[in-house]
């Protein structure tokens, strides 16, 4: 029996060991084609990954040339709203022209009927015409009753002569040309000559003119105070079209109906309060500090209007370079650090080169913590211990992109001297030309001490500073 059963043992291992070779194969078959669809599939993936990369770069942009494409079409629009402007005008005074050229050939009419009728008389032997001069008759422009010549064409202004002799057609013309032509009618009929302007106080131009607008009696002011004193200044050659650009490079597009309806021209920029911006709606803390870094940029540049740098032109800019970069190329800077997806958050944010290293609170946390490096490399060593010092100063406030700037508020023994102040007197300017040591949160704070050589401005800034530092010590 024990016989037995050990050959029902080896017969059954002989009939297990066929059966388990065949599902051996069939497994490991299973299993390597299931490795090569995983391989596959892994493969596919990886595609996918970087295509989706791809159209990322792709949509960015698309998008930096679409806000590209905005600001022309918006320069535009703004370059044909004046045009239209100045070709309405145009039609007035052309029309005008004609009526006063039905005028005059009236008048000369008027006059070869009078020489007729003299000549009749001189025929019948009128002894008391005889004694009258000859040429009394005769029409001439520029007389008594030749009153068209002057209005039919603007007199041509001649920088010459003082504007307290301009005529009244000059004020008016020049006030045309200097995007004030809604008060020529009033002005025309209030003003004698240039120095009715000059003399005037601004109740005056209101009450007369009719300029309802802050900012419009300002920019009168200030153009007129430098035809008074005959100083020519680079900012005065910038107009308000080009403010508009101006503020699509620095990243605040959002301004410029504002801007352009109050007629903000390069000097009144250079001339910009605080109170200036809370009128023209701009209220972020972040975005004064924008526009005064911007001021500060222009000042540096002797307000040269190509002073900015919109493309990028360098492998490793300098601190000196990275001041002049547009709110675009600060963005073109995102996407070449590999934080392309980043960059959208940067349009109407204010972001410009002469912020990023002037300003000394705006540090790598208003652009992510995971910045912080390339930030460092990007704005200097100098520039980077500048905003560590002060970050660590007692009662340091950070800056945030929610901070709001509110008006100053007058108190009961303030409003003595309203009526002492003259509209000429030192203003609190947004980026005044000469500015001192200025103590911040206790801590006497010398601003852009670290940027020496980025412009001739800084570097008078830093030397006057330091011969006061020198005379006190003394």
């Amino acid at each position: 029996r024990l016989s037995r059963l050990e050959g029902d043992k080896e017969s059954l291992i002989l009939q297990v060991r066929p059966a388990s070779t065949p599902r051996d194969q069939e497994g490991r078959v299973k299993i390597s084609g299931l490795l090569s669809s995983l391989e596959e599939y892994q493969h596919k993936l990886k595609y996918t990954e970087e295509m989706l990369q791809q159209e990322l770069l792709n949509r960015t942009s698309l998008e930096s040339q679409k806000l590209n494409l905005m600001g022309e079409v918006s320069y535009l629009k703004l370059k044909l709203a004046d045009m239209e402007q100045n070709h309405v005008h145009g039609t007035e005074r052309q029309h005008k022209a004609e009526v006063l050229l039905k005028e005059l050939r009236f008048l000369k009419d008027r006059v070869e009927v009078l020489e007729d009728q003299k000549s009749q008389l001189r025929r019948t032997q009128s002894g008391g015409l005889q004694g009258v001069d000859p040429d009394a008759g005769q029409f001439q422009r520029g007389g008594l009753r030749a009153t068209a010549g002057p209005r039919l064409t603007r007199t041509p202004e001649d920088m010459n002569t003082p504007f307290g002799q301009w005529s009244k057609e000059q004020v008016c013309g020049w006030l045309e040309d200097y995007g004030l032509a809604q008060y020529v009618n009033l002005t025309r009929q209030w003003v004698d000559n240039g120095q009715t302007l000059l003399s005037a106080s601004p109740q005056d131009y209101e009450k007369e003119m009719g300029i309802k607008h802050p900012l419009h009696r300002k920019k009168l002011q200030l153009a007129l105070k430098a035809l008074s004193t005959k100083v020519v200044e680079k900012s005065s050659e910038l107009d308000h079209i080009w403010v508009t650009r101006w503020l699509d490079d620095i990243g605040l597009p959002q301004y410029k109906d504002q801007f352009h309806e109050a007629r903000v021209d390069g000097r009144m920029i250079q001339y910009l309060t605080v109170n200036d911006l809370l009128t023209l709606k701009v209220t972020s803390q972040l975005h004064h500090l924008s526009i005064k870094c911007a001021i500060h940029v222009l000042h540096a540049n002797k307000f040269n209007p190509h002073c900015l740098r919109r493309r990028p032109a360098e492998e490793s800019p300098s601190p000196s370079e990275v001041v002049q970069w547009s709110n675009h190329r600060v963005m073109e800077w995102l996407r070449a650090v590999d934080l392309a997806e980043y960059a959208p958050n940067l349009r109407g944010s204010g972001v410009h080169g002469g912020l990023v290293i002037l300003e000394p609170r705006f540090s790598k946390t208003l652009l992510r913590r995971h910045l912080a490096s390339a930030f460092s490399s990007l704005v200097g060593a100098q520039a980077t211990q500048e905003k560590r010092e002060y970050a660590n100063a007692t009662g340091h406030v950070p800056l945030t992109t929610t901070a709001k700037v509110r008006p100053k508020k007058l108190g009961f023994t303030q409003f003595s001297h309203l009526r002492k102040k003259k509209p000429d007197d030192t203003a609190d300017y947004i980026c005044p030309i000469d500015s001192g040591v200025v103590p911040a949160n206790g801590v006497f704070y010398r601003p852009y001490s670290g940027m020496r050589h980025l412009s001739p401005l800084l570097d008078r800034q830093s030397e006057r500073q330091e011969k006061a530092g020198v005379l006190s010590g003394c």
